[in-house]
This record gives C-alpha cells, sequence and structure tokens, in this order.
C-alpha cells in the first residue's frame, strides 16, 4: 500500500509540473493502455466463443444423421463460424447440383465446394486476426512514447534548476526522478500488450487449425456423402519393412 501510493505521489507530482506536451503524452499513454486491454478482453471472450463452438460442432455435427440436421444441432445463429462454415457447403453444393448443365463445364465441383469453404475458412481467420494489430502496435511504440516523455521532463527539470539557480544533487534528483516515471509508464502500457499479443497469437493459430481441420472434413463429406475418418498412423515396425 505503501509503494502504490508513493507512486501515485510522484506520477501526480509529475503531471503537475510537466507542461502541455507532458501531459498531452501521458494521457497517450492512458488511451494506448486502455485501448488495448479493451481489446485483449473481446479478444478473449471472442476466441472462448470460438473455441466453444469447435467442440460442439465436433461432437454434435458428425453425430447428427445428414450434414443439414448437424447444421440444425449448431447453435448460435450467424455468430457460429462452424454453423456458417456448414450452411456454406451445403449451399454450394446445392447450387452446383442444381446447375449441372452450366456450372460442370466450366467449374469442377471439388474446386467449387472448395472455393466456397476457403472464403469462409478466410473470414473466420481474418476475424480471429482483428485487433491483433492494436496490440501489436501499443507494444512496440508505448516504450518510445514513455522515453519521449522522460526526455521532455527531464529537459524542463534542468531548466527550472537552471532559473532556480540551485544545482545541488537533491534539488536535481527529485524532478530527474519523476521524469523517468514516464519511462515505467511506457514499459507498463507495453509489457501486458506485447504478452497479450504472444498468448493470443497461440491461441488464434490453435482455433484456426480446428476450423481447417472441420473444413477439410466437411469438404470431404460433402463430396463422397460421408465423413471419411483419418487415417491411422502405421506401427513402426510396419514402417521398418
Amino acid at each position: 500500500m505503501a509503494d502504490a501510493a508513493v507512486s501515485q505521489n510522484i506520477v501526480t507530482s509529475f503531471w503537475e509540473t510537466s507542461g502541455p506536451f507532458g501531459k498531452f503524452l501521458m494521457v497517450i499513454l492512458a488511451i494506448m493502455s486502455l485501448y488495448s486491454w479493451y481489446v485483449m478482453i473481446l479478444k478473449v471472450l471472442d476466441q472462448k466463443a470460438l473455441r466453444n463452438y469447435a467442440t460442439a460442432a465436433e461432437k454434435d455435427f458428425w453425430a447428427a444423421s445428414s450434414l443439414q440436421d448437424g447444421v440444425n444441432r449448431l447453435k448460435g445463429g450467424d455468430d457460429n463460424a462452424f454453423r456458417g462454415l456448414a450452411s456454406d457447403g451445403i449451399q454450394s453444393l446445392d447450387h452446383h447440383e442444381r446447375n449441372k448443365g452450366r456450372l460442370t463445364e466450366n467449374i469442377d465441383l471439388h474446386d467449387w465446394i472448395s472455393s466456397h469453404l476457403q472464403r469462409r475458412v478466410d473470414l473466420i481467420t481474418n476475424d480471429l486476426a482483428s485487433g491483433m494489430s492494436v496490440l501489436a502496435s501499443v507494444g512496440a511504440t508505448a516504450p518510445f512514447v514513455g522515453l519521449l516523455g522522460t526526455v521532455v521532463g527531464i529537459l524542463n527539470a534542468l531548466r527550472a534548476i537552471a532559473l532556480s539557480g540551485q544545482a545541488s544533487l537533491d534539488k536535481v534528483a527529485g524532478p530527474v526522478g519523476e521524469a523517468l516515471i514516464m519511462t515505467a509508464i511506457g514499459l507498463g502500457v507495453a509489457i501486458p500488450a506485447v504478452l497479450g499479443f504472444n498468448w493470443m497469437t497461440r491461441r488464434n493459430k490453435s482455433l484456426i487449425e480446428r476450423v481447417n481441420y472441420f473444413a477439410h472434413d466437411l469438404h470431404q463429406a460433402l463430396l463422397s456423402g460421408a465423413r471419411v475418418p483419418a487415417a491411422k498412423a502405421a506401427p513402426a515396425a510396419a514402417v521398418k519393412k
């Protein structure tokens, strides 16, 4: 509690003694911090929802008697990316079947379904990546914004000391130490953004893999009429032979 009170007093003192530009930089850092935390919270909620949809799709969709019945089992409406992926695949198959005379002459069923599924996968990937650039930008620029505030604060402190004519250590250490708090604030803004970016990137990669696996199995089911089970790895002894 005492350390927090001291830090608050230092920040308050720096705010009171800094000029308009220093105050502007502190406001910028505050906005960057709030926005990055806002993005991280939203991304965590989005990733959690998509993971739940993925688990439900892997469990309920393939247990249905038909692909359309599997779509009906998936909850969430338009927010469920797996429901949208399955619906697009079924619609693309139906459209190709209804227009056999015109489409099959130029576009093979395999390519037609693949293009529709890939487009939906790309949309899901883009949704997962949205906001990540904010975290990357905050993590890369916040330390430099804090460093700039420190430089400006030190210059103001030295100018005030020069005008007062007192250059003793006790007169220099206080203002310069208060200016250095800007570097700490910049790092405090950047570090959570960088850690959040790396953590969410790994989670996005795992979710995209699950989306791709589902799209691959759905593509096979649309072409063959049933899900093709994954091939089991051959025993080591059989491989050596």
